[in-house]
């Protein structure tokens, strides 16, 4: 299977929390640092690095700045060097509740403190010195397991999770992380927990929270007991298995979870390459045939369609469609066009695709009418985690509001029908908007809401008065933008 950014690694980001709730701060002025936001933001993320030296020793690098967090022998701490030198490498202890304890590794002190007030000369551990790692990267992702080089996914059937898949296929490769209690839980995409004993549980129990390790750029998952998460057996069952170290079996992989969709022509069957390679609209259920991995172009805002057969579709002589093509190349792209529930598709040649009377698609129209008009439904997130460029979309406290602007964020669902999209909230509780565009989650009856795919990994969403939702400076999260850009656009 060629990657073609199909299979992109996450860098992993996080943020710092001190024991007051405050996050590890790198300042621009005088590059120093702080523990006084109460909120994940730019200035608070970090990307960890091995150190270039042998042995266990880590490196803090602020993504804001580009520089590395030092220490000096008499406790002074600060995020100025550009090149880590000796006073960049830091000791990560693990403790029982899942947070850091930072010591310096030249001078063996502990880093912590609160407000403006950090230093790394502590000699003995506090409740000043943990740090609780949170996560900055969007939750929903795909778990790769590096011994196995196979996916993570939910086995109905078995009830459980295995990682034995080739590919991230189908709703069910879909993997939520939730940050709870200081730690983290694994939510499937039918919203259950997983438990380090295999088991699948409606509630996150203390068996089913994880302690987040890195190793090598890899991730961990330490359970209650102080054992590793690891595929076990020839199924590949996720458990908790003896080890107490994490070993190359204990290592995970959280890769970008592209949007996974289906369409449906104007003949009501689902577009699909079940019988062959040529593209037809021609089945009338939607399994892994009719399932194709989407990806938008950052700089074009073009798309591709990837199909579980292992081919692009693609512009062929007379303008057919087939799902044949390897690599990613003008003949692969096609624009969308957003056209309220429905959405056209323009191929390279400038014509739209259409469906011909036999099934098939092909670009040979110059205009969009009935045959041109395709529904298109994203059928890989059926629990669904938005994050707008000031912060995630959270249930605003002792309120029927929604904030945009949170550190933590809240789960919700999704259903779709006839080309619209109902989301539904804590309590059961519909989106739905209100006077002045403002949007709430208490409604009785849902209201239909219209996706549309505009950039890499990000989504506006257009409400039934035509207005897009937006974030912005009131933290609020509102049905009032008129075109879907900035704090229009959503990450999912």
């Amino acid at each position: 299977m060629p990657t073609n950014g199909l299979h992109q690694v996450l860098k992993i980001q996080f943020g710092l929390v001190n024991d007051t709730d405050r996050y590890l701060t790198a300042e621009s002025f005088g590059f120093k640092v702080n523990a006084s936001a109460p909120s994940l933001k730019r200035k608070q993320m970090w990307v960890l690095e091995p150190d270039p030296g042998e042995g266990t020793a880590v490196l803090f690098r602020s993504s804001h700045l580009g520089r590395y967090l030092s220490a000096e022998e008499d406790g002074r701490v600060a995020c100025e060097a550009e090149r880590p030198g000796r006073d960049c490498r830091f000791l990560v202890l693990p403790q029982p509740d899942g947070r850091w304890v930072l010591q310096s590794e030249p001078h063996g002190r502990f880093f912590g403190g609160t407000e403006d007030q950090l230093s790394c000369f502590a000699t003995a551990i506090t409740p000043a010195e943990l740090w609780t790692v949170h996560l900055a990267i969007h939750p929903q992702a795909h778990l790769l397991s590096v011994s196995r080089r196979r996916y993570a996914h939910l086995c109905p059937q078995e009830d459980e999770i295995a990682a034995d898949s080739n590919t991230p296929w189908g709703v069910d490769a879909l993997i939520t992380l939730i940050f709870q209690n200081r730690q983290y839980c694994l939510k499937s995409c039918d919203s259950r927990y997983l438990r380090s004993d295999g088991r699948l549980v409606w509630e996150p129990e203390a068996h089913a929270r994880y302690t987040l390790e890195f190793k090598a750029g890899k991730l961990a998952f330490k359970d209650c007991d102080g054992r590793y998460l690891a595929p076990v057996g020839p199924a590949g069952t996720l458990r908790a298995g003896r080890n107490t170290r994490p070993g190359k079996d204990e290592l995970f992989d959280l890769e970008e979870s592209h949007p996974q969709v289906v369409l449906v022509a104007a003949n009501h069957r689902y577009v699909s390459v079940r019988q062959g390679v040529n593209v037809s609209a021609n089945q009338d259920e939607e399994l892994d045939h009719e399932t194709f991995l989407m990806q938008i172009d950052q700089e074009t805002k073009k798309c591709t369609f990837y199909s579980s057969t292992g081919g692009y579709w693609t512009l062929v002589t007379h303008g057919g469609i087939q799902a044949t093509a390897t690599q990613v190349s003008e003949n692969t792209m096609f624009e969308m066009e957003w056209r309220g529930r429905r959405v056209a598709l323009k191929a390279s040649n400038g014509r739209y695709v259409c469906m011909k009377k036999n099934g098939q698609l092909a670009a040979i129209s110059d205009f969009v009418g009935e045959d041109e008009e395709f529904t298109l439904k994203l059928i890989n997130r059926p629990i669904l985690v938005l994050r707008g460029l000031d912060g995630f979309v959270c249930h605003r406290r002792g309120s029927n509001q929604l904030d945009t602007n949170r550190s933590v964020y809240d789960v919700f669902h999704l259903s779709f029908s006839d080309g619209a999209y109902q989301i539904r909230g804590r309590g059961g509780g519909f989106w739905h908007t209100g006077s002045h565009g403002s949007v709430c989650s208490d409604g009785e009856r849902a209201e239909d809401f219209l996706f549309e795919f505009r950039e890499r990994g990000r989504l506006a969403i257009r409400a039934g008065s035509g207005k897009y939702l937006r974030g912005g400076a009131s933290g609020l999260l509102r049905a009032d933008a008129d075109a879907p850009a900035g704090v229009a656009l959503w990450e999912y």
